[in-house]
């Protein structure tokens, strides 16, 4: 385990703001450079979350990083670390998770907003209804995927977990090491 002061002041990532395409490609370029060396990837994040599925993609990204090298990945979230922010932390090892002492995390339910016009045959009308099902069972099937990788090593159980994301969960930096969600608070 690095030390607090390398985990704090040495991230060769840096993720601040919303997660988008721009935030994607900057991480991949991180990465690769990373992959060229022989340092471990220390990752710090501070969010307010963004695109559900980039995030996943570079959680992705983290978890191919760490199999193909060998080498360790740290997390360390500082301030705040909301929505698709956890789902990049859920990608790091529950010990190599570290906090600010100030940093809240926010985990809730994948919302959407969308608005289904029915206009034509019924056929066509049922099948429309069925594509934006799909799409539902598959975001919610990822979802319920998320939150069990963030909670693998801890103390919460999927449905506590659940009832708790459709209200906003806010969880402090010290309820969520109480928990076992993260390794340490620096």
């Amino acid at each position: 385990m690095l030390a607090p002061n390398a985990l704090l002041n040495q991230p060769n990532i840096r993720i601040f703001g919303s997660i988008g395409n721009a935030t994607f490609w900057d991480v991949i370029n991180q990465i690769q450079r990373l992959r060229a060396g022989q340092d471990d990837l220390v990752l710090e994040l501070s969010t307010e979350g963004g695109d559900a599925d980039t995030a996943r993609r570079i959680a992705l990204e983290i978890s191919v990083f760490i199999r193909d090298t060998g080498r360790q990945a740290y997390f360390v979230g500082k301030s705040f670390v909301y929505s698709a922010g956890i789902t990049i932390m859920s990608a790091f090892p529950t010990p190599n998770r570290a906090l600010t002492y100030d940093t809240t995390l926010l985990v809730h339910e994948r919302h959407t907003k969308e608005t289904i016009q029915l206009d034509g045959p019924m056929q066509a009308n049922i099948q429309i209804l069925r594509e934006h099902l799909a799409i539902l069972e598959t975001a919610q099937r990822l979802e319920a995927q998320g939150f069990r990788d963030l909670i693998a090593e801890s103390k919460m159980d999927l449905p506590t977990l659940y009832e708790r994301a459709r209200e906003n969960y806010y969880i402090t930096a010290a309820e969520a090491l109480e928990l076992g969600i993260v390794g340490r608070v620096l």
